[in-house]
């Protein structure tokens, strides 16, 4: 295996992906703290550090920063998530140490100045500003708050306005000292790289981190729900969604392959009975979100509003049908879509890392890839059968935006799949 992990002192790890027969590499360093992780004043707060850590360190400028990394063809990038947050540089072979010593830069010595702050807190309401203007997004950020009401987990990544807006410098230090730690943070390398000296600067770099982890988030509980915007659009954004699998449960992979057979592809059920018979709409999928303890699973579709009464039923009554019909031969077909996903993440310097990062905070250690795929080739029919039919007893969560006025309601979503239900036993 080409993977090999160190624990630092302080509890880092440190994981590196050899691939000899490349020439550039890609460095991440994670920490298991994102949105979730804010308490309700610092709704925004793990995006905006994200923002605030390229804006200019103790001896370098934001200006330099950049410039610094892409003199040598490399660059940067990172991204918050629900519950982590990851720092990453692609570059040559050669500029290892210089992409571990910038993301040491930016992390360990921020400067988070107060007139980069202001000045960065106008790019973050754009970017929200964005958001209210892609449908296709907003529906998402409306589902998970109506999944999750009034908890971390529902709130948007971004923030919003006011939230953005109060934000400080010292609440960007605080949340940095509390969740930027030794145990809750991975170093992760894949591409043409040597661990030993991965290990040697990670240790130079992170070393002084702090070694016992920030405060944990409170466990998730679903609401379920029904939240609709309506606004004058051409089609009608439509997200379906009840609780799913956490990361790493028995089921979740069961799950994923149930998302897979409803609408992972141009042969899913969805696609084939929604667009290509009745063609009701151009993009319908299913889908499975897996969080440490909790996990989201759906299905989104965009339509006409004048398609909607037709839409609803032929939906739902393919989603009822599937926990008792889905056939073998459907589910090896969700599991080979999966594996070539997997594949895929092999060809790929930043996707390996990250998934050894993921991999990490879930399982406590890297997967090898065998195991991995032994995982998947232990989903049986009935496994599949079972988690859907678990995933969609539960209250529902809908969420729309468009022309959504007439858009069926929760407790006819319950009696059409109770129906079905019924007639299918």
């Amino acid at each position: 295996m080409s993977v090999e992990v160190t624990r630092l002192a302080n509890g880092l790890t440190v994981a590196t992906d050899s691939m000899t027969d490349i020439g550039t590499t890609a460095v991440s360093v994670t920490f298991g703290a994102g949105a979730r992780s804010e308490a309700d004043a610092e709704h925004g707060l793990a995006h905006c550090l994200e923002h605030m850590a390229f804006k200019g360190t103790g001896t370098r400028s934001a200006k330099e920063i950049a410039e610094t990394i892409e003199q040598v063809g490399g660059d940067l990038n990172a991204a918050t998530g629900i519950e982590s947050t990851s720092y990453d540089a692609r570059v040559l072979a050669e500029h290892v140490p210089l992409a571990l010593d910038i993301l040491g830069d930016i992390l360990m010595d921020p400067s988070f100045d107060e007139t980069e702050l202001e000045r960065e807190k106008g790019v973050i309401l754009q970017e929200i500003g964005a958001v209210e203007d892609t449908p296709d997004d907003l529906v998402y950020e409306l589902l998970q708050g109506v999944a999750f009401s009034g908890q971390a987990l529902g709130r948007p990544i971004l923030g919003t306005p006011d939230s953005v807006s109060a934000l400080s410098r010292t609440a960007l230090v605080d949340f940095r000292t509390s969740h930027y730690r030794g145990s809750n943070g991975v170093v992760a390398a894949a591409g043409a790289v040597r661990h030993d000296d991965v290990v040697a600067q990670a240790e130079t770099l992170f070393g002084s981190l702090p070694g016992a982890s920030g405060r944990a988030p409170p466990s998730a509980q679903w609401t379920g729900g029904d939240r609709r915007l309506v606004r004058d659009l051409e089609q009608a954004h439509v997200v379906l969604a009840w609780p799913g699998q956490p990361l790493g449960a028995p089921d979740a992979l069961a799950l994923q392959i149930f998302a897979g057979v409803l609408g992972g592809g141009m042969s899913s059920r969805l696609f084939q009975e929604v667009r290509e018979k009745r063609g009701l709409v151009y993009t319908v999928h299913a889908f499975h979100w897996a969080f440490s303890d909790t996990g989201l699973f759906g299905v989104y579709a965009g339509t006409a509003e004048e398609d909607l009464d037709e839409l609803m039923p032929a939906m739902l009554d393919e989603l009822a049908s599937a926990t008792a019909t889905i056939t073998e031969r459907e589910v090896e077909r969700s599991k080979a879509q999966a594996r070539m996903a997997m594949e895929l993440v092999r060809e790929q310097p930043g996707a390996r890392a990250d998934r050894l990062a993921r991999q990490i905070f879930i399982f406590g250690r890297p997967l090898p890839a065998d195991e991995v795929l032994e995982r998947l080739a232990r989903i049986t029919l009935d496994d599949v059968h079972r988690a859907g039919a678990a995933a969609l007893a539960a209250m529902p969560a809908i969420a729309a935006v468009g022309p959504v006025g007439a858009l069926w309601d929760i407790d006819r979503v319950r009696s059409r799949l109770g129906a079905r239900d019924a007639h299918a036993a």
